[in-house]
Parts: C-alpha cells; sequence; structure tokens
C-alpha cells in the first residue's frame, strides 16, 4: 500500500523544516511541526509529547487543536494511557474511539473529549525512546492503514530534530539562574534514618557522604564567590598549572598500582586542559572583562550542552569528563581548603557506571559506590571486587534524589545501605570492617586436599593483575581465569598486540612459573567497549558478543593470540575460548592459532608452540556434543554463571527476573554432571570458574561430581580452602548422588538441608 501525494508533500515539509531549526524558539518549531502533520494529515488535533528518563515522565510540548494552555502540563507516565503505552511498548495504537478504550486517560479542560478518532506513533532512534506523535479526528473519521504508515515516516523524519529538542528542554528545565553559591538540594524523605537493602556487588563497608551522578545536586559546579577575592588571570594560570600537576599525579599513581588497566585514564582531561579552544576560550573572556570564575562556568556550559546533545556515545561519554575537570580546576581557582576534589571521600550513587569510570573514581579516592541498576555479576562488580570497592546495587531511581553530602553507610557485605544512620550503629560497623582488615585469615594451608586424601586445586580468577596481590604465592595453585577483556573495557581504543603482550607478560612474570588460563576476548552483553558501535540488538546476551565477535573481526583476534603466544614462551600457559556453540568454532580458532604461529615462526619471534587449548563450557548447545568437545581439547572449563542464564532462560542482570537464577535446579547440576563424566571418559581436567566454584553450598556437589578444580576470586580463596579440607570426598559423592536423583528445586534443597557437610545454605 503506497502512501498518497498529501502524505508524500508532508515528508517533504518536514525535511525542509528541519533546516530551521536555528532560526525558531523551540516553542515555535514544535507548533510548525504539529500545524504541518495536522493540515496534511486532516486531523483536527495534532500534538507532540517528549519523554524525560530522570522523571520518567512523557510531557506534551506542542498541540494543535487541544488547549493551549495544556502545554507543559499534561503529563503521562511511560506506560499511562494511550501515549504511555504507545511509548512503553515502542508500538502504535490506533482506535476509531479512543475514549472508549480502558487504558484511555482523560484530562478535564483541554477539549480532548470533541476528538475520538485517535492515533499514536512512538518516536524511536532505535529502540530509544524520545516520544510520541498523536493525531486526533473528530467522531466517525477512523485513521487509516495509510495514515499509520504516513505518521510512522513522518516520525522517522523528525527523530534528530526532536532528540535534539528534547535534550534541550532538558536542560532548560533543570537550568537555574546563574549563580556560583554551591547548591543544596534537599528532599524531605531522605532527611531521616532510612535502611535500604539491595543486592552485594562487591563486599565490604565504607562510610561518608553521598554525592550523585547524574542528578541536580551534581550537574554543575557551582561556587560561591560574591565578593571578588583576588582572583584574576594570574590566579586562572596558576590554577591550569595545579590542575595539570594533579592529573599527571593521580595518572602516574594509578598507573603504578593498575599498569594493566590503567591506559589515560586521565587523558581526556589532560588533552582538554591543553586544548585551546577549552582554556583559549576562557582567556578569551577574560580579555574582555569576565571574571575569571564566570569565564570557566560559561565554557564549561557551552561544552556541557554539545556533549550531551551529541549522537555519538563516545561524546556523551565525556559529560562527566568535563564536570570532573571543571570542579578540579575551580577547586584551584577559588582555592578550596579540600583537600581531595569533590569525588574524594564520599559515597557514589549513580544510575549505571562503565569499568573505566569505575577504575577513575576508584583512583580519586571514592569510599563506595552504590548503583540503581546492574547486576551482581556483571563486570562492573567484578571489577569492584579486584579494586576492593564496596559496591551496592538498589533497584530504587528515588536514590538520584538524595540531598549531596547525606551521611550513608554502605554495607556491602549484606547488600544494604543505611542513610543517616545512628552513631552507635556507625561504630559498631567500622569497628567490625577494621577488624575484617586486619585480620590476617589463616596460615597457608599448603597443599588443599580432602580428608580422605583427594587433591583440589585452587586458582584464582584474575580481571586486573593486582589481583594476584592479595594471596601469597603458596595459596594458590595458579590461574584458571584470566579475563582478558579488562584491557579492552577500560580503553579508549582496542589495546594494540605490544600493548596486550605487556600486560600478559607482566601477569605471568608475576606468577613465577604458575600455569595461568588465558581467556580470549568476552565482550558484548554486559561488556561493553566505549569506543565500538555495537550494532542494536534486541537481545545482545544473544548477540554479537564473545567468541563470536572474535571470530567476526579476525585482525583483533589475531593480534589477541599472538600477544599470548608471544608473552608465554617459556610459560606455562593455556588458552581458552569462551562462548563455543560447535565444533566448529574449535575448528575455526585453530585455523587463526595456526596462523599466529606461522607469522611468528616467519617473523623469528620467539613464541609458545604447543599451548593448550580449551572451551569455556557456557552455551546448552555443548551439553549434548560435550564428548566430541573433551575428545577434541585439551581441557574444559565450565562457566557456571552463563550456562544458569542461557539454561534457565533468565537474564542474570535483572534482577526482576533474579530469583528464577538457581544454580541448583535439576537441568544444571545434571549439566555439570555430564561435563565431568566427559572429563574424566578422556582424561581432560575440568575445572569450575563461574560463581558456583566460590560458593560454601556447591562446593561439595562439585567435588561429589569428580571436579577437582575450582577457580574464583581471590578473595574466596582461604574460606574454599579451609572447606574443602574439612570434606570427605566420599560424602560428597553420596550428596551429589541424591542432589542429582531429585526431580525438583525443592527435593535438591531437601537433599543440601540434610547433609550436615553444607555450613551454609543461603537458599
Amino acid at each position: 500500500m503506497s502512501m498518497s501525494t498529501d502524505h508524500i508533500k508532508m515528508l517533504c515539509d518536514i525535511s525542509e523544516l528541519s533546516a530551521l531549526f536555528a532560526e525558531d524558539s523551540l516553542e515555535e518549531l514544535l507548533q510548525k511541526v504539529v500545524d504541518m502533520v495536522a493540515d496534511h494529515m486532516r486531523a483536527q488535533v495534532c500534538s507532540i509529547y517528549l519523554y524525560d528518563d530522570h522523571s520518567d515522565m512523557l510531557t506534551l510540548r506542542a498541540t494543535r487543536g487541544l488547549k493551549s494552555e495544556s502545554v507543559g502540563q499534561v503529563q503521562l507516565r511511560s506506560g499511562e494511557g494511550l501515549v504511555g503505552i504507545a511509548f512503553y511498548e515502542k508500538k502504535s495504537i490506533c482506535e476509531a474511539s479512543g475514549s472508549s478504550h480502558p487504558n484511555f486517560k482523560f484530562y478535564p479542560n483541554i477539549d480532548e473529549e470533541l476528538y475520538d478518532a485517535f492515533l499514536a506513533v512512538p518516536i524511536l532512534r532505535g529502540q530509544i525512546g524520545i516520544g510520541v506523535l498523536v493525531v486526533q479526528r473528530r467522531k466517525g473519521d477512523s485513521f487509516t492503514e495509510q495514515d499509520q504508515m504516513a505518521l510512522k515516516a513522518t516520525s522517522s523524519q523528525l527523530v534528530s530534530m526532536l532528540e535534539n529538542i528534547r535534550l534541550l528542554f532538558h536542560s532548560r528545565d533543570r537550568q537555574k539562574p546563574y549563580s556560583f553559591k554551591r547548591e543544596e538540594v534537599t528532599s524531605p524523605e531522605f532527611h531521616s534514618y532510612r535502611f535500604m537493602k539491595g543486592r552485594s556487588g562487591s563486599s565490604g563497608v565504607a562510610y561518608a557522604g553521598t554525592i550523585v551522578l547524574g542528578a541536580g545536586n551534581a550537574e554543575k559546579p557551582l561556587f560561591d564567590v560574591s565578593q571578588d577575592s583576588g582572583i584574576d588571570s594570574v590566579k586562572f594560570e596558576e590554577a591550569i598549572v595545579r590542575t595539570e600537576r594533579q592529573l599527571d599525579s593521580l595518572q602516574a599513581a594509578v598507573e603504578e598500582r593498575l599498569s594493566d588497566a590503567a591506559s589515560l585514564i586521565f587523558g581526556s582531561h589532560l588533552l582538554m586542559l591543553k586544548d585551546p579552544s577549552y582554556v583559549g576560550s576562557m582567556r578569551e573572556l577574560m580579555r574582555r572583562g569576565v571574571h575569571p570564575v564566570a569565564a570557566v562556568q560559561q565554557i564549561y556550559q557551552q561544552y556541557l550542552a554539545i556533549f550531551e546533545k551529541s549522537e555519538a556515545p563516545m561524546i556523551r561519554e565525556k559529560v562527566q569528563d568535563i564536570k570532573d575537570l571543571t570542579t578540579r580546576l575551580m577547586d584551584n581557582l577559588i582555592g578550596s581548603s579540600r583537600e581531595e576534589q569533590y569525588i574524594a571521600d564520599h559515597i557514589l550513587i549513580a544510575r549505571e557506571l562503565l569499568p573505566s569510570d569505575l577504575l577513575r573514581y576508584s583512583a580519586e579516592n571514592v569510599k563506595g559506590v552504590v548503583l540503581v541498576s546492574g547486576g551482581v555479576t556483571s563486570h562492573v562488580s567484578i571489577l569492584a571486587r579486584s579494586l576492593q570497592l564496596p559496591l551496592v546495587i538498589i533497584n530504587d531511581a528515588s536514590l538520584l534524589r538524595i540531598p549531596p553530602e547525606t551521611p550513608v553507610i554502605v554495607d556491602a557485605d549484606s547488600g544494604a545501605i543505611y542513610l543517616h544512620p545512628a552513631a552507635d550503629l556507625r561504630t559498631r560497623m567500622l569497628a567490625q570492617e577494621d577488624k575484617k582488615k586486619t585480620m590476617t585469615g589463616t596460615q597457608d594451608l599448603g597443599r588443599c586436599q580432602t580428608r580422605d586424601g583427594r587433591q583440589i586445586s585452587i586458582m584464582i580468577n584474575v580481571n586486573l593483575i593486582s589481583d594476584a596481590d592479595v594471596l601469597s604465592s603458596g595459596e594458590i595453585d595458579g590461574v584458571g581465569l584470566y579475563r582478558s577483556e579488562f584491557p579492552f573495557i577500560i580503553r579508549h581504543n582496542f589495546p594494540s598486540e605490544e600493548e596486550q603482550f605487556f600486560i600478559y607478560s607482566r601477569l605471568l612474570k608475576k606468577m613465577r612459573g604458575k600455569p595461568v588460563t588465558f581467556r580470549t576476548l568476552d565482550i558484548g552483553g554486559d561488556k561493553i567497549l566505549s569506543y565500538y558501535e555495537f550494532p542494536h540488538q534486541e537481545n545482545p546476551f544473544l548477540g554479537m558478543r564473545s567468541l563470536r565477535f572474535s571470530l567476526s573481526h579476525k585482525e583483533i583476534f589475531k593480534q589477541q593470540i599472538r600477544a599470548i603466544l608471544r608473552a608465554g614462551a617459556n610459560h606455562d600457559i593455556k588458552i581458552m575460548f569462551p562462548m563455543v556453540a560447535s565444533l566448529d568454532d574449535i575448528y575455526e580458532c585453530k585455523e587463526v592459532l595456526q596462523k599466529c604461529q606461522q607469522e611468528l615462526s616467519a617473523e623469528g619471534a620467539a613464541y609458545h608452540h604447543t599451548p593448550p587449548l580449551g572451551a569455556m563450557i557456557e552455551i546448552p548447545s555443548t551439553i549434548p556434543i560435550i564428548d566430541d568437545l573433551a575428545n577434541e581439547l585439551d581441557f574444559l572449563s565450565i562457566g557456571t554463571n552463563d550456562l544458569i542464564q542461557y539454561t534457565l532462560a533468565v537474564d542474570r542482570t535483572n534482577e526482576k527476573v533474579s530469583d528464577y537464577y538457581i544454580p541448583h535446579h535439576p537441568a544444571i547440576l545434571r549439566s555439570l554432571k555430564k561435563i565431568a563424566e566427559a572429563g574424566i571418559k578422556y582424561g581432560k581436567p575440568v575445572s569450575i570458574c563461574g560463581d558456583m566454584g566460590a560458593k560454601e553450598q556447591y562446593i561439595p556437589f562439585l567435588i561429589g561430581i569428580g571436579i577437582t578444580i575450582l577457580s574464583m576470586d581471590s578473595y574466596s580463596v582461604r574460606r574454599s580452602k579451609e572447606l574443602v579440607c574439612r570434606l570427605d570426598s566420599e560424602e560428597c559423592a553420596h550428596l551429589a548422588e541424591k542432589m542429582l536423583a531429585a526431580s525438583t528445586i525443592r527435593q535438591v534443597e531437601a537433599s543440601m538441608l540434610e547433609a550436615e557437610l553444607i555450613p551454609t545454605l543461603g537458599l
């Protein structure tokens, strides 16, 4: 079905309208849009609603046909009314009688009752909602399928312009009168003691005042300079020098501590500080007589507006950089008495963070983190554990409105926070944390074995090289999983072969001859590269990720394999491929490996000629062919986190379905047993490197089915070794048989509860 001549003309007119964006006010431009659409659609009403993700509200921003007073006043939540449903479900809604629909929301005194025929189309950029375009007619004049096609096409034509307008409305709505006084944001709901329960992402306890990223109290660095206290251009130049020295010092410190991960994490700050268009613009304003503080503030606002409205994700991610840099520069300019910057010594609250963000804030001495979205097994949580930074995840967006400097205890051991905690609670919890930090744990237990003498290898999962510093070399048997994606995730571009070679060599040197298993690049899903534009995927966990990405980008894959082989010369290394789905994947990986070896031989480079190869078993398709994989490979490693997720169809980062993420589900237990049997049958080692391998309630089962290698985060090693030494492998085998015989989850749990050798269930 083709569109009418009127509809095609409307699209042409809309296209020309975009060119007027810079010439009209936002209100005038939107009014032209609704007038034009209404005329071409023969509709008595046309309205545009734009979405604000901070308030989760759709606001009427322009209308023709409804009362003009309704603009800016009529608001609907996502999913509320027909407009909200069209937005939430990302689909068109066409009704001959909109007012008869059970979800229709009636607003009195705006004249909407005069128009019954209803058509709403969501305004989308990809799958990101911008707003809703609505047309309405009088009763009996329904919209046709052709009308729907035309309005959808119009929506797609308008999306870029409306996205920019939405950002400007967002900025305008939050714009305060010009002031340099540090603002205090108040919210009555947070003034008194409050306990909030979430989930632990990284253990530890911290107490400090809060700062919220992306909320009003952290949007603008505002300072009190009501009196000219001798701040002039000379002071400005001195502040520039001090700021540059601070950033250089921070960069050097973090590189010394985290050399594998600290690839210029303050680089964007330093480059901006030296950018003539940034600092030069401030100097030009000062030459015109503008006060230095006002000059800094004005250029900051200009850059912030540019970054926030950019369509490029990499540029939008610079918003926090410009805020951090301006705050640091302003502190140095006005002579702030604070020893550290505004992030330091605070509890950070944010909707979400990139791993690179977390690394930077850790370097700036943030005390703890509270996220209002994300999963316990996400890479931000994993990185927080390596940084020994307490992190709690609480799915409550009201935390983003918490006033600055609200005293908070983050109890990441239990996954809770205490707002305005009483003095005795604060003293008790901090004393417990100090005691925990000073405890030496247990003495080195040496080789780990069960009571009846079965040897169990305890290895560590490494995210950052510093993870290997937590324990003495005698406490572990090697690295069972090196997550090689971290140097990729926290950088601003793909690390080169030489950068990877340097990192891998340092890790191997630190391990002093003990075996290290390198898992090749595992990105996608919840592990996003800020510098790589992944195509839109309805379900990224089932899309282009992990080994699929590597095999689709073989130049990147080859650089990593070459770096591992070169670093592994004269070392005990293994190479493991993640998210293997078939034998064909293994054959293709072996071809890449062979080509890399041939190239290195031709170059005369030293490299490991025969690294053992293994697969991460985490996709259900590998279970029926596990014998074939065990026969083809040198070892198997079970990634329980994804195996559970994919087998049970549960997004492990979605807390709404977290109750369905059950490691002791009969299907999971029987899959683990089948993998262990294949390893025993073909004489190939099988290890566990997912979270199950460090949980006390599951270790007896794993030993009972024949698993002899457990790889875990370093902080779990001592506790796990102590447990293993108390177990008897025959008793574990008997427990495993009972658990495997159970048909239901409840029956499995009953078997576990009966077993005296399980100290803590946590079921």
